[in-house]
């Protein structure tokens, strides 16, 4: 199988790199080390190392809720972001990462307010939302910035 027929995606729980077919990525692929699910339509929570490693090497769109769980609006968005991760799979990765937990991250990123979303592909930030938004448009926003 040609290399162009598989993505790289980074295992959220243990932080080891997986190729993945393409034509398998809906079908919940599983990391080869630890056995946790890489893509199934959910939101996955990142610690700040498998932040920098999914940012910065997945061969999937990415797209982060930077969010605490002191934020009413987050906690509001929580379910929508879900909503919009089911409709969006098997195409992009819906992440969160806790910028209590892990404010490098965040910091780096340049996180001024909390929720905001960030659209990461190939390593680079494509585009940013802030606010708490419904799943509609979430999706909508991915998918204005990922054409085709």
């Amino acid at each position: 199988m040609p290399v162009t027929d598989a993505v790289k995606l980074t295992c959220a729980t243990c932080g080891r790199a997986n190729r993945v077919p393409v034509a398998r990525l809906a079908d919940s692929p599983k990391c080869g080390v630890c056995g946790a699910v890489l893509l199934d339509g959910g939101v996955q929570e990142l610690d700040a190392a498998t932040h920098d490693k999914v940012t910065r090497g997945d061969g999937l769109p990415v797209l982060v809720d930077y969010w605490a769980p002191w934020c009413g609006p987050c906690r509001m968005m929580a379910p929508e972001f879900a909503k919009a991760a089911s409709a969006l799979a098997p195409n992009v990765r819906l992440m969160k990462l806790n910028t209590e937990d892990h404010p490098q991250p965040s910091s780096r990123a340049g996180i001024r307010g909390i929720p905001a979303l960030i659209l990461y592909r190939n390593g680079r930030e494509l585009a940013r939302l802030a606010g708490a938004r419904p799943a509609a448009e979430i999706v909508a926003f991915v998918r204005q910035h990922l054409p085709g």
